[in-house]
């Protein structure tokens, strides 16, 4: 790689029955960037009427969970009994701490019509300090984020702190993550205040110095390195990235934490049936992969 580029990822892809899903991170070579820690592409997908995505019910525990959609819609459940439709733009932060369970499905009323769904699902880890707290979920619109223009590059701030702008999310560690629109022959020098920093690119073509960047990839830049993206096309991206955690993370599953042995007692939890249920949605779940 270039000096400014340390990694780039090529998602490895996954249908889903007529889904299409690209899983970015972890990745065989980094495992995070900042405290993201899981990170998929999903979509663009069509569905017909009558169709829909269902992800059934299924744990989480040491991190938080966000859904971003360009396109469509989704209905978020979980066991502290929230009840959301997640649209364009807009952010649920679930909050797993010491355990919740969720689902997200196609709304009814959005089932009956034929429509698109695209986005991004991230997780966070959470700090050692954090891992343990109460779980809690927070939805904030579209409306409420700051958006805002640097010459001809719009930018949106879905989470943390970047250029003099904070957004109302709340999170537990230093880190940003923007959805960033650049007009053909426009430039953006990245976030220089954090220690790990990627960028992923939707749709478009960008150059970072002599490295032109293609359509969903990532490249993770080098710490301390100044960046400027220049879009060569019209250009649809997201940047991200943070303070990395202070001690190493395990994934088993859809759990994270510092310990091994919580991930044992969280997948024996969910075995024997002790995570808490949604009430308005307890009729089936994702078991336990053995």
């Amino acid at each position: 790689m270039t000096n400014q580029i340390e990694l780039l990822i090529t998602p490895r892809e996954k249908n889903l029955g007529g889904f299409s899903v690209r899983r970015i991170l972890p990745y065989a070579q980094r495992q995070m960037v900042g405290p993201f820690i899981f990170l998929d592409h999903m979509g663009p997908a069509d569905f017909a009427a009558g169709q829909g995505m269902d992800v059934r019910p299924h744990p989480h525990i040491g991190l938080a969970t966000v859904t971003y959609l360009f396109e469509g819609e989704m209905f978020h459940r979980d066991s502290l009994g929230s009840a959301q439709e997640i649209l364009p733009g807009a952010v649920n932060w679930m909050t797993a701490g010491n355990g919740i369970t969720h689902s997200e499905r196609t709304g009814d009323d959005a089932r009956k019509h034929p429509r698109r769904v695209h986005g991004l699902q991230s997780w966070i880890a959470l700090p050692k300090a954090f891992e343990e707290i109460a779980p809690e979920f927070h939805h904030h619109t579209a409306e409420s984020l700051p958006v805002f223009q640097m010459g001809e590059v719009q930018l949106k701030l879905v989470a943390g702190r970047a250029y003099g702008y904070e957004a109302p999310v709340k999170t537990y560690s230093p880190l940003f993550y923007l959805e960033v629109k650049m007009a053909a022959g426009s430039s953006l020098s990245l976030p220089d205040d954090y220690a790990e920093r990627a960028l992923y690119l939707i749709d478009g073509s960008v150059r970072i110095g002599n490295t032109i960047i293609e359509p969903k990839n990532m490249p993770i830049f080098t710490s301390g390195e100044k960046i400027t993206v220049e879009a060569l096309a019209p250009s649809h991206l997201m940047l991200l990235g943070g303070e990395p955690l202070g001690e190493p993370r395990f994934i088993d599953w859809n759990f994270v934490s510092s310990s091994k042995e919580r991930l044992e007692q969280a997948k024996n939890d969910w075995k024997a049936g002790r995570f808490a249920k949604i009430a308005s949605d307890d009729r089936e779940f994702i078991p336990l992969p053995e």
